[in-house]
């Protein structure tokens, strides 16, 4: 039941993610927005989920993890019911814009849950596991409804869905899941949490809006930020933790992870409803497909951590990734291509699970009970930033192209570079090193 609680929590925010992604025309149309400001349906949702993570994983931990979960399930509630009967676009932003920020505070909250109630070992895995499952499951299923609900119903029926079964997690929450204790009272870093939170949301609204002055503002907030927490002697995110390979080379992994595959999957829809003429309704289906393998895998990527280690799976499962990427590269503009886009997709997304599962086991692995709100903070803003910043950034690189199927394979290649190059790296940087395993002990 508290895996149920917990992990459903996380496949809710990610289904809310991509829910709207298959159907912004409609929606856009709903509320007056004109289509240059499509994209900011999805983004109103990814700044502060990507801003605030950092912030609230701490807040976690110094003030109750239980407590931000409920809280964020209230703020979900409230986001959903004012998107549903959203009337204007500015209205439907901010409902979007509060998504988020629910998704900031359910995320680091539920997963430090799920690492405390859970020792670290085998059992662990296997959760982590599933909860990977569940949130790349979310995203997969959020095109599938999303497309669905659009066709059969109305886009507000894609925010009115989230409001009974928040309710029923935030009823069963105080009754299945006890609060996390606090060591000793502390006072919030204020300073680090306003450069971090101000640096991260600049830097990502910098990427969205190609901004070279935000994006520099950004850069200096999060040094200082660095400097600030330095000095501090309440951090708010301790920078010894990056001294671990397993904590800096983790979130690298996870950025990868989290930057590509969500981007070739925006990349795949507009070549399917552009170039194609799949329907959402169709393009949904045609990601629900290749969803099972996401499933499986998540199921499984446990096991296999167990068994062989979390470097071994993480690189195996993130090569699997890059690789079911590149025959994407040589798709034509018929409707044959389904031949080989499906089962690419199928291999793809087995690997990305795989990937998520390992990235998560090794960035939260060997720190205390105390610590794992900032680790599990880590890894969702790791994981907030890159979904946010990927698309923008590989829709820009298509964008280069006179022709948008020359484009599409272009930021595709660039995908798949990046992903095989970030192997190796990745390989070599989680290698064992038993001298700074000694000195960190």
């Amino acid at each position: 039941m508290i895996l149920f609680v917990l992990l459903g929590a996380g496949f809710l925010l990610s289904v809310d993610f991509s829910i709207l992604n298959v159907a912004l025309p409609e929606v856009g149309a709903g509320v007056g927005l004109g289509m240059a400001g499509l994209p900011w349906i999805t983004s109103a949702y990814a700044l502060p989920a990507a801003g605030f993570t950092l912030l609230f994983g701490r807040l976690a931990d110094l003030f109750g993890r239980r407590r931000l979960f409920m809280g964020g399930m209230v703020v979900l509630i409230g986001a959903s019911l004012l998107g549903g009967f959203a009337s204007t676009a500015e209205t439907l932003l901010a409902a979007r814009a509060l998504q988020g920020l629910a998704t900031a505070m359910t995320i680091p909250a539920a997963l430090s849950l799920l690492t405390t109630t859970f020792t670290e070992g085998a059992l662990r895995d296997r959760v982590l596991g599933l909860n990977g499952a569940m949130l790349s499951g979310g995203f997969t299923v959020g095109a599938l409804i999303g497309g669905t609900l659009v066709g059969l119903l109305s886009w507000r029926a894609a925010f009115f869905i989230n409001v009974p079964v928040a309710v029923v997690m935030l009823l069963l929450t105080p009754v299945l899941i006890g609060e996390s204790s606090v060591l000793e009272r502390q006072k919030l870093d204020l300073p680090g949490a306003v450069t971090v939170t101000g640096g991260l949301l600049a830097v990502v609204y910098a990427v969205i809006e190609t901004n070279v002055a935000v994006a520099v503002v950004g850069v200096l907030l999060l040094v200082a930020f660095w400097a600030i927490e330095l000095r501090s002697p309440a951090p708010l995110a301790s920078v010894r933790i990056l001294k671990r390979p397993t904590v800096r080379w983790g979130n690298y992994a996870g950025l990868v992870v989290f930057t590509m595959e969500p981007a070739m999957i925006f990349l795949t829809t507009i070549y399917l409803q552009n170039l194609l003429g799949f329907s959402p309704l169709v393009t949904g289906l045609i990601f629900g497909v290749p969803g099972l393998a996401a499933v499986t895998a998540g199921v499984l990527a446990g096991r296999f951590i167990s068994r062989s280690g979390s470097r071994k799976v993480l690189v195996a499962g993130l090569a699997v990734q890059g690789l079911a990427t590149l025959p994407l590269v040589f798709l034509g503009a018929d409707r044959l291509a389904l031949a080989i886009l499906i089962p690419a997709l199928f291999i793809g997304f087995f690997g990305h699970v795989t990937a998520i599962v390992a990235f998560m086991v090794t960035g939260t692995s060997g720190l205390p009970d105390h610590e794992q709100g900032l680790a599990t903070g880590l890894t969702s803003m790791t994981q907030q930033v890159a979904i946010t910043v990927g698309i923008p950034m590989l829709s820009a690189i298509a964008a280069t192209q006179s022709v948008q199927l020359t484009g599409i394979h272009l930021a595709l290649g660039v995908n798949v570079a990046i992903t095989l190059t970030s192997v190796v790296l990745i390989w070599f940087g989680l290698r064992p090193r038993e001298y700074e395993t000694d000195r960190l002990l």
